[in-house]
């Protein structure tokens, strides 16, 4: 793990997002008791507003409440699910 200062971060951003890259981890400090972990985003990231993770769930709600599911009783049953994905 590498910590470093805002400052320092902000004259050698490039440098310490490669390190990013390269699998290290970049702590940036601000001031007296704030720090920042940088992490690379990668494909099986989702990226949504706090409106679309809610309206998402609410949508998820209303189909529970249709019967919209998938009933799950067993570990088998469980990983079946799972590789049918």
């Amino acid at each position: 793990m590498v910590i470093v200062s805002s400052r320092e971060f902000r004259d050698k951003q490039k440098s310490y997002l490669d390190k990013v890259d390269e699998g290290v981890e970049v702590l940036i400090t601000r001031g007296k008791n704030k720090s920042y972990r940088i992490v690379p985003v990668v494909e099986d990231d989702t990226l949504m507003s706090k409106e679309e993770f809610f309206a998402k769930i609410d949508r998820a709600l209303k189909e529970a409440e249709q019967g919209k599911v998938t009933r799950i009783s067993s570990e088998e049953e469980l990983a079946s699910f799972f590789d049918s994905l």
